[in-house]
This record gives C-alpha cells, structure tokens and sequence, in this order.
C-alpha cells in the first residue's frame, strides 16, 4: 500500500469461514479484502487519497454522481457479507490510513460492534413505503369555465381529492405500521423521501424499515400483501431483504410513532 492510498472500510463482521459469492467488486474493482483483528473482521478496499482524504472528499460529498456511484459499490460490498455472515454496516466513505489505523477502528467500536453482531445475527430488514397519488379530476376546457365561481369550485374539488388520499394514506400507513411492528423485532420510521430525489411517483407518506428473523421473512412479506390496498391512490412498496443498515446504530434509535 502505498502514501496515496487509503482504506476504504464497509463494515465489521464476526469471523466466518464462507466465501463472498463471485463477482463482487469493491471500489477499486477487486473483491473486497479481510482484515481479522481480536474476534472481529473488517471488509477493505484501496481507494485513492486523491478522492477520499478530508479534503477532496469534502467535495465529493456534494457530488450526487459519485455519491451514487459509491454508494452502490458500498451497498453491493454489505449484501455480498450479509450472504455469508452479519456484517455492521459502517457509514458511507469510512476510511483509514493503513491496517492498523483499520485495527484501531476495531478496537475503539468494540462496545458498539459485539452486541450489534448478538443482535442482529440471522436477521434481515425489510423496507416498507406508502405513498399518496392524489387523483386530480381532468382540467376542464376553458371554454367550460365560465365565471370566477367555476374556477373556485373546480380548485376547491382538486383540494378535496389530494386532502381524501392523504388521510386514506395516513389511515393506512398507521395501522400497516402498528401490524408489522407487531411481526418484526424493531420498526424504524424515516424521513419521508422527496419524489425529486427518490424519482418515485406520489407523495411518500410512509417510510419505515423493519428487522425480521430470516426465517420469518415470508410471513412478514405475506403481511404486507395482505394490507395492500386495491386503490389507485395510495401505494404500498415493498423491498429487501437487506442488511439491516436501519439497526446497527442501537437499540432505540430512530424509533417514533406515525
């Protein structure tokens, strides 16, 4: 390794004897590397210093394309673990100097790293979203529009029907909630996503991960269907399973009530 490399670290895993399955690739390209330091692994990549010390990577930060690009590799590196073992996900763009600086990540995250291995082993997230599609009545020819009375009618009708799919959106997105958290071992509530961001279409309304037993996983799924309702304006999107990224900060955190 040399001065203007860094290491990229991924995650911290328990030991496993599994073999990452073929084709995955880290951010330089090659399979990602083991580090095995006191009871604790940790998933590498060389990356250049050039994009990845405090610096430029300040600037990187603001760049969506790289970010996205990375964090696909990112992503692709943690589902490639998640296969074989528990990996604790690390925070996007975690780099060390060296092997040491990756052994000394290990060692000053212990506490946090072991009992997020107990807790999460054998267990996977689910991703669970509701989104509102107000059903907007088809402009009216203007020719049809005769008086100010007309256009305020016509707004008001639009408001009234955005207004009807938010609360059917609500409605559900709390009872789905409360019926899964029943079924998973801990919910998470996020941020509602912005559509410019997300590129899905509708309002989201619901934003929410689940930790499962891997083994209950198509219980859990089969939940979710069942509560899908048959209505063009409210959407439920279902999607893992994944690492549970959602659960390796703690117990408690990013909890809340809908």
């Amino acid at each position: 390794m040399t001065d203007d490399e860094l290491l990229y670290v991924y995650a911290v895993t328990p030991p496993f004897s599994g073999v990452l399955p073929d084709g995955v690739r880290g951010l330089d390209g090659e399979p990602p590397r083991i580090i095995e330091h006191d009871g604790l692994c940790a998933a590498v990549s060389r990356v250049p210093a050039a994009e990845f010390d405090a610096e430029p990577l300040r600037s990187h930060l603001e760049d969506l394309d790289w970010l996205a690009e990375t964090a696909r590799a990112h992503q692709a590196v943690i589902a490639a673990l998640a296969s074989v073992t528990c990996p604790v996900p690390l925070r996007l763009a975690t780099v060390c100097r060296d092997d040491s600086g990756v052994r000394r990540l290990i060692d000053s995250g212990r506490a946090r790293f072991v009992p997020t291995i107990e807790r999460l082993d054998g267990r996977v997230e689910w991703g669970v979203k509701v989104y509102a599609h107000a059903q907007l009545p088809p402009p009216e020819p203007e020719s049809k529009v005769s008086s100010g009375r007309d256009y305020l009618r016509r707004r008001l009708g639009q408001r009234q029907s955005r207004d009807d799919t938010w609360r059917r959106a609500g409605t559900l997105s709390r009872a789905l909630h409360t019926e899964l958290c029943g079924r998973a071992e801990a919910g998470r509530l996020h941020r509602p996503q912005s559509g410019q961001l997300s590129g899905a279409p509708g309002e989201n309304v619901l934003n929410a991960a689940y930790l499962v037993p891997r083994e209950q996983s198509e219980q859990f799924v089969a939940a979710v269907r069942a509560h899908t309702p048959d209505d063009d304006g409210v959407r439920v999107e279902l999607t893992g399973p994944w690492a549970p990224y959602s659960f390796a900060g703690g117990p408690d955190e990013g909890q809340g009530e809908l």
